[in-house]
């Protein structure tokens, strides 16, 4: 009765051993897909990107608008939507919005932030300062001795020198202009490259540097290239944003005005040769001569998929030229002889591997 009793017992305990064993293992698997399932949604969460552009606007077809071509591609390879949860711009119509978008994208939660432009640097500088757990990104300026922002630089002065060369040996009058946006360190390495390539293959032509003092009013760059296309300039290039526009819109009046004139542009930044398109008769014409394709896209994308691996370079100045894609002349080549895309590509090698050192600062000339 003892022996039965005792076995009774024991199987009891086996039985409830299990039951808790059984609980136990349970309680693991459940907290084992916990797991699993607050890791799978933090690897599967979105990695989202804005942009805050400066006073030209997402749509300027110059610089700003490169940048967020940039971040649509970045978007579409990576299947994410336009907002917050995706890929999204805060278009700045003042500097006093610099700041305002900049808040208004670190509220939106993006885990990087671009600013488009040199003259969001002091923003991105102080927004940053407040906003130490977000990622910032300056482009075209540095903010140094900052882990949360990376700064993004362009070797346009040698793309300049490209395009240069280019006007040096087209040009038939020997006198060619050259407009700029807000004169800066920035602006007057696109003005020195491009003085250096015309001067390097024509020691007689002249080149006539101003500055409109803006990026968005067009009628200001349009006056200075009445003025240098009437002095007889052939060739104007332009360093000016959508201020720059103003430079197509009197070279295409002229066109129309004398079919037969010789009268050019030379764009920045992005191809410019649709800009270039002007109607004469019943036919259409181009007056973009060719372009110095700095390619902001391509640098966009690139530090977006960077920090997206977890190696967003926070501190470093990220400089892109044409090793890295980063600066080129455009495709469009309707215009160019053999012999001068030849050359082009001749200066393009000495310039990779050092027999050529474009010079990057503007000499001021004695008046």
């Amino acid at each position: 009765m003892k022996k039965r009793n005792i076995g009774l017992l024991l199987s009891l305990i086996l039985a409830v051993g299990m039951l808790l064993g059984a609980c136990g293992s349970s309680n693991n698997n459940n907290n084992n897909k916990k797991n699993e399932g607050t890791n799978g949604a933090q690897e599967n969460k979105n990695f989202t990107a804005a942009m805050v552009t400066d006073e030209g606007g997402v749509d300027d077809k110059s610089f700003n608008q490169s940048a967020w071509e940039g971040l649509v591609e970045y978007g579409k390879d990576n299947n994410l939507e336009k907002g917050k949860n995706g890929y999204n711009y805060y278009q700045s119509k003042n500097e006093a919005d610099f700041s305002t978008n900049l808040n208004a994208a670190v509220r939106d939660k993006f885990d990087i932030i671009y600013g488009v432009g040199f003259k969001l640097t002091d923003a991105i500088a102080k927004i940053a300062d407040q906003r130490k757990e977000s990622h910032f990104v300056i482009v075209d300026s540095v903010v140094p001795d900052k882990d949360n922002v990376a700064s993004i630089t362009f070797k346009e002065h040698e793309g300049s020198y490209l395009v240069g060369v280019v006007a040096g040996l087209m040009t038939k009058s020997n006198k060619i202009g050259f407009v700029g946006g807000i004169e800066s360190d920035l602006i007057n390495k696109f003005a020195t490259g491009f003085e250096a390539g015309v001067k390097e293959v024509n020691p007689n032509a002249t080149v006539d540097i101003q500055f409109a003092g803006t990026f968005t009013d067009s009628s200001k760059a349009q006056a200075i290239a009445a003025a240098q296309y009437s002095s007889g300039a052939d060739i104007i290039y332009h360093a000016a944003g959508g201020a720059g526009l103003g430079v197509f819109t009197e070279a295409k009046n002229l066109k129309q005005k004398d079919p037969n004139r010789d009268v050019w542009v030379i764009g920045v930044d992005r191809d410019q040769h649709p800009e270039g398109d002007v109607k004469i008769g019943d036919k259409t014409e181009n007056i973009t001569l060719t372009s110095m394709v700095k390619r902001v896209d391509v640098a966009v994308k690139d530090v977006t998929l960077k920090a997206k691996d977890g190696n967003f370079p926070g501190g470093e100045i990220l400089e892109y030229g044409m090793e890295e894609n980063g600066i080129k002349i455009s495709d469009s080549k309707e215009h160019l002889t053999d012999d001068v895309l030849a050359k082009v590509a001749e200066y393009e090698g000495k310039i990779k591997n050092g027999d050529v050192t474009v010079p990057d600062k503007l000499e001021k000339k004695k008046k």
